[in-house]
């Protein structure tokens, strides 16, 4: 057995001796969903892992942001004065309203910390390193509203960081789009709706409009554009004419650059159904867009490889479903892997089902097995510089083609 093949031993080793308190982690995190920065308990229950971990980890809590952190190990092997390879896992942990972890993000949690767990293991008693190696988990908090890790990537979280690795819980491979969410604000004049409705400008009346218009652009859209909304306000009761309307639409193309056209088509839909009620309108983009995922050929092979050899079977038509993450941004800046796993579940992302299912003991084989495949592919990147160099050139030509 090479040292490379001793080192994925090894690691896979590392994370079975830790299942039950990764288990417990993720469980933990499961049982109270908190939102979009307000991941506080999620945020301590994970700093308190890595401090206790073994205490060779150094953890900064409440890293640039509130409710992020950042765990650090290392750096090993290599020679004195080489620069330090720093591979980075990430963790997400917010929740949705209502319906829970109904993405799985206390899996992602989970996947995070256990791959570093994982890779530690490979790594700890290795001299031979070709270049000296740094284990780095951040906590990016705010995915599914705010977009933390493009705050973070504003903070600098991500400038000493060379590769990064992160899984996310989904029925099989799945497309992450570009997406920009809008507010879209109606001011209209409050009236009697029965006795003076002429005095009023029904700002309902636009919302409505607005709504219909881009349910209307929709057929002139191409296929793998995605525009979707709701009014979020629509009044405060029957007999009184609206002054005040609200909705939220979340725009999503393929690349980043079709994102200016879509805005532009939507942005015409809103004010064409102000002009025709006599509304005011106004339209803010309250978050920052997310980039579409990067692809890092060289990492995706050498995941699907290691998958294979854990008995993950890779489907050969990705399923047809399309979201949009804030990794996309850093796969822009980092070359970085954002596979997928099955959960032992047939029900969809942002379910009660599959928020039970992410909670579930039964996930655990699948999500541990994960981790040990990313992993792995980082002990193939780490311990050959070809394949290192492969990595950043395919990093390199995925940026080129996108700014054509």
């Amino acid at each position: 057995m090479d040292k490379r093949q001793q080192m994925k031993e090894s690691l896979q080793l590392g994370i079975d001796r830790r299942k039950d308190q990764l288990y417990s982690l993720s469980r933990d995190i499961w049982s109270r969903p908190e939102l979009a920065g307000d991941e506080t308990y999620a945020h301590d229950r994970l700093v308190h892992f890595f401090s206790q971990e073994d205490q060779t980890w150094t953890v900064q809590s409440h890293y640039k942001l509130p409710t992020a952190f950042r765990a650090s190990w290392g750096p090993v092997g290599g020679g004195e004065g080489d620069p330090v390879l720093n591979v980075a896992f990430l963790c997400e942990y917010d929740a949705l309203p209502g319906i829970g972890h109904a993405c799985g993000h206390n899996l992602i949690a989970e996947v995070g910390a256990a791959a570093a767990v994982g890779l530690k293991a490979a790594l700890e008693n290795q001299t031979e390193l070709p270049v000296p190696v740094k284990i780095t988990v951040l906590g990016t908090p705010a995915e599914e509203a705010i977009g933390g890790k493009i705050d973070l990537i504003k903070e600098g979280a991500f400038a000493d960081v060379d590769l990064v690795f992160m899984a996310h819980p989904a029925q099989q491979d799945t497309p992450f789009l570009p997406c920009v969410a809008v507010s879209v604000k109606y001011l209209g004049k409050a009236s009697h709706a029965s006795a003076y409705p002429w005095e009023g400008v029904n700002a309902l009346d636009a919302a409505v409009l607005a709504y219909n218009n881009i349910s209307v652009l929709r057929q002139q859209l191409k296929p793998e554009w995605r525009l979707h909304g709701i009014i979020i306000h629509g009044g405060v009761k029957p007999n009184i004419i609206p002054a005040y309307t609200e909705l939220q639409f979340y725009l999503r193309t393929p690349l980043v650059k079709d994102l200016c056209d879509l805005k532009a088509k939507a942005e015409a839909c809103f004010r064409a159904a102000a002009v025709a009620t006599g509304c005011q309108v106004e339209i803010t983009y309250p978050s920052h867009a997310y980039y579409n995922i990067l692809p890092n050929a060289a990492l995706a092979n050498l995941y699907e490889h290691n998958g294979k050899a854990l008995g993950i079977e890779f489907p050969e038509q990705p399923a047809n479903f399309s979201g949009s993450t804030d990794f996309g941004n850093v796969s822009f800046i980092v070359p970085g892997i954002h596979p997928f796993f099955y959960i032992c579940t047939d029900a969809f992302n942002h379910t009660e089902e599959y928020a039970d299912a992410a909670g579930a003991e039964k996930a655990q084989l699948f999500t541990l097995r994960t981790a040990k495949t990313l992993a792995m592919t980082a002990v193939d990147v780490v311990c050959c510089p070809d394949l290192l160099r492969q990595v950043r050139e395919d990093f390199s030509l995925a940026k080129r083609k996108q700014e054509k």
